[in-house]
C-alpha cells in the first residue's frame, strides 16, 4: 500500500504544517479539527472536517497531531472508525502523566488493530508550512511500514529518515523538550553563550543516559530525533519550551510563564524524572527544571545546585 489517503488529526499549527507537507508529497489529505490554525496557510485541496467518522472511515494512514496529554482521549474516540491495520503516526513529543506511557503505547492500547508509529525531529511548524527544507525521523516497529510511510510523506522539501527504533525516537522528543526549558532559562537569565553551550552538551549527556537505560539505539539518540532536535529546541525562541524557559529565567512564575502557549516539556518533566529515578539515571539538569516548574527551587537556586555539584569525570 502506498498510503495515498492520509488523515491528519489535529488542526493546530503542527497539524496544518504536516497536512501541507503530505499534500506536497502528492497525497490526498483530510484535516480533522474544530478549525485550522488561522496563522497557517494550507495547501490547496486539503479537505477540512470536524466529523471524526468522515475523516477516518476510508483513510490509509493517520497522523496524530495533538498534545501528548490529549492523545488518549482522541484515540479512544477514533478507535471505532480507524480501519484495521492502519498506521497511526504520533507526531507528539512527550510522556503521559500518571501512566508514564509514551505516545505509541497509548495508540496501541486505544486502537489495538492499528500500527503505531512516531514522527519526530528538528522541525518548526512555520518552516514546514512554508516548504523550507526539513529532515525528520519516522519510526515503526515494522521496517516496511516505516519505509512506506517515509516514501508517502517525503518530498523535495520534507525528508523523513526511517528506523525501527520507536522508543529511541520517542525518548529524544520527550527529553529534549524538558532540556530546552533549561536552555531557555540560561538565555532569559543572561548567563551567557558559554553556559548555553555547556547546558546543551550536558543535557545531551542526560538524554543519552536515559535513552540507553530504556533501550534506545545510540545512532537514534545522536540523530535527528535526538541530538538534532535538542540543538534546534535549545537555540531558538520559536521553540515553545525554550520560550517558556526564557520567561522563567526573567523571573516570571511557572504558572504564568507559558503565556497561553502549550509547552510539552512542562507536562513531561515530572514523568521523565520518575522514569529516570526508576532506573537510577542521573539527570541533574532535568531534575533542576522539574524543581523550578514545581516551585521547589528558584532559578538562582537551581543554577547554584548544578554549579556546586561534586566535580567528576566527563561521561
Amino acid at each position: 500500500m502506498s498510503f495515498q489517503r492520509i488523515t491528519v488529526l489535529g488542526a493546530g499549527a503542527w497539524g496544518c504544517a504536516l497536512a501541507s507537507a503530505a499534500r506536497r508529497a502528492g497525497r490526498s489529505v483530510i484535516l480533522w479539527g474544530r478549525a485550522p490554525n488561522p496563522k497557517m496557510k494550507l495547501e490547496a485541496s486539503i479537505e477540512v472536517t470536524a466529523d471524526l467518522a468522515c475523516a477516518l472511515s476510508s483513510t490509509e494512514a493517520v497522523l496524530a497531531v495533538m498534545p501528548t496529554q490529549a492523545m488518549r482521549e482522541v484515540m479512544v474516540a477514533a478507535d471505532e472508525y480507524v480501519p484495521s491495520g492502519t498506521p497511526i503516526v504520533s507526531c507528539a513529543k512527550g510522556i503521559e502523566r500518571g501512566s508514564h506511557k509514551f505516545t505509541t503505547e497509548i495508540i496501541g492500547e486505544c486502537v489495538q488493530t492499528s500500527l503505531p508509529a512516531i514522527l519526530s525531529g528538528p522541525s518548526f511548524a512555520a518552516d514546514v508550512s512554508r516548504g523550507l527544507p526539513t529532515a525528520v525521523t519516522l519510526a515503526a516497529r515494522d521496517l516496511s511500514v516505516a519505509e512506506r510511510l517515509s516514501q508517502a510523506l517525503g518530498s523535495a522539501t520534507f525528508r523523513p529518515y526511517h528506523t525501527t527504533d520507536v522508543r529511541g525516537v520517542e525518548i529524544g522528543g520527550a527529553a529534549k523538550n524538558v532540556l530546552a526549558i533549561a536552555a531557555g532559562i540560561v538565555s532569559g537569565r543572561g548567563l551567557g553563550a558559554s553556559a548555553a553551550a555547556a547546558l546543551t552538551t550536558r543535557g545531551f549527556a542526560e538524554l543519552f543516559r536515559f535513552g540507553a537505560a530504556y533501550g534506545a539505539k545510540p545512532e537514534t539518540l545522536t540523530g535527528l530525533s535526538g541530538l538534532g532536535d535538542l540543538v534546534l529546541s535549545c537555540s531558538s525562541p520559536q521553540s515553545r519550551n525554550f520560550s517558556l524557559g526564557i520567561a522563567l529565567g526573567k523571573g516570571e512564575r511557572p504558572q504564568e510563564a507559558s503565556h497561553g502557549q502549550l509547552a510539552e516539556g512542562a507536562f513531561t518533566a515530572q514523568a521523565l524524572m520518575e522514569l529516570a529515578r526508576a532506573r537510577k539515571v542521573d539527570m541533574p539538569v532535568a531534575e533542576a527544571v522539574t524543581a523550578v516548574l514545581d516551585a521547589r527551587l528558584t532559578v538562582d537556586q537551581a543554577v547554584e545546585s548544578l554549579m556546586t555539584r561534586p566535580f567528576r569525570a566527563e561521561v
